[in-house]
């Protein structure tokens, strides 16, 4: 049977939203890591989900992907409910989906050319003057057409975060998840990932749910933000909004200020009374 109908079959919109997450918790064991998350993105929208380290984001993208089910609520993405997906159903829905993982997460030992040919062989039976010619617009699409043949060690950050987006996208896929794409990339580089994925988001018609710490760059590109904290969703809205809010939490995140509803300290006795100081 031909592997190729599933990876380009086009799919009828069900609604205008991509992504829906209603009213979802979720738990390691006893502890409660979501809770009473409701979050939509649309079609063709380009969405960022920010909030400290810890505080739930990455967990929510592996529900989203189906790696974790939900304790309660669904996501739904495309009309399906994903955790309520069997294997082959999940695994269909996988291949429309693309993932940059943070640093790329290139196959070390692969070529730029055979990192993003990896999922046109995996998921097809193209021919491979068809994946030559698909890999080649990808990679152009990114600016490292004349890349092809370098290996991963031979590129710098920037160029290995572009080569996994060009992987990412080489199935055409209909949503795309960002984990951290621009951590450790100096300006110029941090300047390009930015515009590529909002220039590739307009140009696919792609949905992109991008997780970052990243604030400023962010801002420039995305639709719509969702801050989280300790599990919950406490503020979101466009750029402008965000830029304009003042809710502390989100006026210190989006300033980076030293303290307000993130401590700088952790919590600790008093200072005086730690020392002796504070009895007579």
């Amino acid at each position: 049977m031909a592997k190729t109908t599933d990876a380009v079959r086009p799919h009828p919109p069900v609604s205008d939203n991509l992504v829906e997450i209603r009213d979802l918790s979720f738990a390691y064991a006893d502890r409660l890591v979501l809770q009473g998350i409701n979050m939509t993105a649309r079609r063709g929208q380009l969405v960022a989900i920010m909030g400290n380290s810890g505080c739930g984001k990455t967990t929510l993208m592996r529900l989203i992907g189906g790696q974790l089910k939900p304790t309660l609520g669904k996501v739904i993405v495309d009309g399906q409910s994903v955790g309520e997906l069997d294997f082959q159903a999940l695994y269909r829905l996988r291949r429309r989906m693309g993932m940059l993982f943070q640093f790329g997460a290139l196959f070390t030992d692969m070529s730029v050319f055979e990192n993003v040919a990896f999922q046109l062989r995996e998921h097809t039976d193209l021919p491979e003057e068809m994946i030559r010619d698909l890999v080649l617009m990808k990679l152009n699409a990114v600016g490292l057409r004349g890349a092809q043949d370098l290996m991963p060690s031979e590129l710098s950050g920037g160029m290995a975060r572009r080569v996994a987006l060009a992987r990412a996208i080489a199935l055409d896929p209909m949503l795309v998840m960002y984990d951290e794409p621009f951590a450790g990339l100096d300006p110029i580089s941090l300047g390009v990932a930015g515009d590529l994925i909002r220039r590739l988001t307009d140009t696919l018609g792609l949905t992109s749910l991008v997780v970052t710490h990243d604030v400023q760059e962010s801002l420039k590109i995305v639709d719509y933000v969702y801050f989280i904290s300790e599990g919950v969703i406490v503020a979101q809205g466009t750029p402008q909004e965000i830029r304009d809010s003042d809710l502390p939490y989100v006026h210190q995140f989006v300033h980076g200020e030293e303290d307000g509803p993130v401590p700088f300290h952790y919590p600790a006795p008093a200072y005086a009374e730690e020392l002796g100081f504070g009895h007579a």
